[in-house]
Formats: structure tokens, C-alpha cells, sequence
């Protein structure tokens, strides 16, 4: 009798937890609807939706821990996996090669003024490189949302501040392997093979990227769909899991595995994961917000005002640089607004040093970061108009 009474409680509480998660899947799908309908960027609902239910939040929902914190891994590695499947080796080079002087200058203007505040917070040499990474990378998928939403994806202006972006996260590739070397404290002969290691690997990728084309276009047949499907995903969790075995960062295999992948097999995997990417990715930015206290983010708030200041004026400079000698007078005040806004790339830097003695502020001066230039991007966007766009309006009235 009482094994039967247990059975039922168990059962009780597992329809809870089903409906409690399916109560959360439903608010974030309703906060994308709502996101797209005033046409702004679904990544602050989503952040804002956790920090409601989460600590010090709105109300306390009692959610399944590891379900979010497989949701949340899941998310962050597709999220990367993608990243990876968007760029291929020749397209990475050609980019940095057409742009690399301005790639300096955004580095110059982004990456080093937060690198520079870190140390002066007391962060030292880690926190320098952490929280010059969060402000240098902007959102690409923001950046590619707002793009399609306002009509510009196909334009000239696309296609330069696209070419700042693929520069960016050519920087990554080396970058986030360091990172995940120095968070883990190795000592220095053991940090310098690391390091060592985590770069030759990013080479293998770029370089099977570069070469591998028509192998992998033989081994993966694109026309077996759900086997191509399976291949890479299975792929992708298999090699995060075995680089968190040796400490090394899932989401970072799972972007050198992406890398890996290009042609006509990376434009297949991309078309079927998207939308798989979009639910485990709003899982990833909810259980980020669940994470950090609002209170916490009101003591970083000053710190993180500053920070976005200089992020907008640095993005909107690159703008200007990239745009400046297009007819369209606007053109250029565009470009810097969809390059303003971080994201994704910038939580997953923080929750890369959520391990560290500053990684609780760091996560909560991240979110105000993401939320406040994310919204100062939109801004930005309703007020540089372009003279195509005011001609329209004025013909329309």
C-alpha cells in the first residue's frame, strides 16, 4: 500500500513539474510573440522573464534544476554549434582580410575599455580578459534579427556590418579555448600546453573548414535528412561532453565543431537545427536570468550605464567607419545600431567565469550590459531612419 501511495506522489510531482515547464515554455513563447510585434529583440523578455521567476524575483517558481540546467547546456551549445555552421574557413579569411583594419579599430574601441575597467575593478589579468571579451563581441543573432525585421538583410549595409561580425568571431575561435584555460587556474607549464592545444585544435577546424568541403560532402548526405540531423547533433553533444571530461568548454567544442562543417552540408544542418537552436537557446537566456538577482543588477547599474556608453559609442564609431562613404547619409548612424546590442556571446564569456571570486557581479553587470544596449540599439534603429525609409512614410502620408 505504501509503495503505491510513493508511486502516486512521484507521479504528482512529475505532472508539476511537466506543467510548470510547460507553463514557462508557453509565457517565453508568448514573450516572442510580443517581442516581434513591437519589433524589438526577444533575447530582454527572455532575461527579463528569468529574472522574474528566479531569486528575489516576482514569484518563485519551484522549476525542475536539471531539466534548466540540461536546457540551459543544450542551449548554449547549439547556440555555438550554429555560430560555427554559419562561417566556413575561405569565408572567415576573405573577411578579415577586406576588413582587418577596422576589425583593429573595433577591437581598439570595445574590447580594450573593458578590459581596462576589469583590471581596475580588481579583477586582475582573468577579469581583464573576461570582461573585455563581453564587451567587444556584439550579438549576432540579434544583430541578424533586427537586420530581417526592418527589411535590410539583403542590402550593402547587411553585408559591411556582417563582415564586422564574421571578423569578431574569427577572434573568438582562439579566444574562448584561452578563456577557458585561464578560468581553470593551470599553473603555467600546464596553461601554456593548453593553450597550445585549444590553438591547434581551432587550426584542425579551420583547416578541415578550408579542405574538407567535398569529404564531408561525400561521408554526410544531404539528402538523408534525419541522419544528417542526428550525425552532427550527435557529434556536437558527443565532443562537448568529452571537452568538459578533460575541462575544457562544451559550448567552445561545440563552435569547433560547427567550424568544421561547411558548404552544403552546414547550409542543410543550419535549415533543420534552427528551430531546435531557438527553443534550447530561450532555455539558455531564461536559466541565465534565473541565475541573477535583480538586487544585484541595481548595484551594477551605474557600472554597467558606463559600460554601455562606451559600447555605443564604440560600435556606432565602427559604424561610421564601415558606411561613411555610402550615399544613403544614414546609412552609416544603421550600421553602428545593429552592431550595438550584445547577447548571447557576451552571457556565454560569463558563464564561462561564473567559477571565478568575481563571478557573481560579473553575471549580474552582464545581464544589465545585455539588456541596456540591446535597448539602446532599438532606439537607436527607430531614430536613424533612412532617406529611402522618410520617403516612403512621406509618400504613404
Amino acid at each position: 500500500m505504501g509503495s503505491i501511495v510513493a508511486a502516486a506522489s512521484v507521479s504528482v510531482s512529475q505532472s508539476l513539474a511537466l506543467a510548470e515547464i510547460g507553463l514557462v515554455l508557453l509565457v517565453l513563447g508568448i514573450a516572442a510573440f510580443i517581442a516581434v510585434r513591437i519589433k524589438l529583440s526577444v533575447v530582454p523578455f527572455y532575461l527579463a522573464i528569468g529574472l522574474s521567476l528566479g531569486q528575489g524575483g516576482l514569484v518563485r517558481l519551484d522549476l525542475s534544476e536539471s531539466f534548466l540546467n540540461t536546457g540551459a547546456q543544450l542551449g548554449a551549445i547549439l547556440l555555438l554549434l550554429m555560430l560555427g555552421l554559419e562561417h566556413s574557413g575561405p569565408n572567415l579569411a576573405a573577411a578579415f582580410m577586406e576588413r582587418k583594419s577596422i576589425g583593429a579599430i573595433d577591437f581598439a574601441l570595445n574590447a580594450v575599455p573593458g578590459a581596462l575597467i576589469g583590471f581596475l575593478l580588481g579583477w586582475g589579468i582573468l577579469g581583464a580578459v573576461v570582461l573585455g571579451g563581453i564587451t567587444y563581441v556584439s550579438s549576432s543573432g540579434i544583430a541578424s534579427q533586427m537586420m530581417k525585421e526592418t527589411g535590410w538583410q539583403r542590402s550593402e549595409v547587411s553585408r559591411r556590418v556582417t563582415t564586422v561580425l564574421v571578423v569578431e568571431d574569427l577572434t573568438l575561435a582562439p579566444y574562448l579555448p584561452l578563456l577557458t584555460t585561464l578560468v581553470a587556474g593551470a599553473g603555467a607549464i600546464a596553461g601554456f600546453l593548453s593553450v597550445t592545444v585549444a590553438l591547434l585544435v581551432t587550426g584542425v577546424a579551420l583547416l578541415i573548414s578550408f579542405r574538407g568541403e567535398n569529404a564531408l560532402g561525400k561521408v554526410l548526405n544531404t539528402q538523408a535528412q534525419g541522419g544528417l540531423l542526428l550525425t552532427v547533433f550527435g557529434a556536437a553533444l558527443f565532443t562537448a561532453g568529452s571537452a568538459e571530461l578533460i575541462g575544457f568548454s562544451s559550448a567552445v567544442a561545440a563552435f569547433l565543431v560547427g567550424l568544421a562543417l561547411t558548404g552544403e552540408v552546414a547550409y542543410a544542418v543550419r535549415l533543420r537545427l534552427s528551430p531546435l537552436r531557438d527553443l534550447f537557446a530561450a532555455l539558455f537566456f531564461l536559466f541565465f536570468g534565473l541565475s541573477v538577482s535583480p538586487v544585484e543588477m541595481i548595484e551594477v547599474l551605474p557600472l554597467a550605464l558606463l559600460l554601455t556608453v562606451l559600447g555605443v559609442a564604440g560600435k556606432m564609431y565602427v559604424g561610421w567607419n564601415i558606411a561613411r562613404d555610402m550615399s544613403d547619409g544614414a546609412a552609416w548612424k544603421r550600421a553602428g545600431a545593429f552592431l550595438i546590442p550584445r547577447g548571447e556571446f557576451s552571457i556565454v564569456i560569463a558563464g564561462l567565469a561564473a567559477s571565478t571570486t568575481f563571478g557573481g557581479k560579473l553575471q549580474a553587470l552582464t545581464i544589465t550590459y545585455v539588456l541596456l544596449t540591446s535597448l539602446a540599439a532599438s532606439i537607436a534603429l527607430r531614430t536613424f531612419r533612412s532617406s529611402f525609409e522618410k520617403a516612403r512614410a512621406k509618400k504613404k502620408a
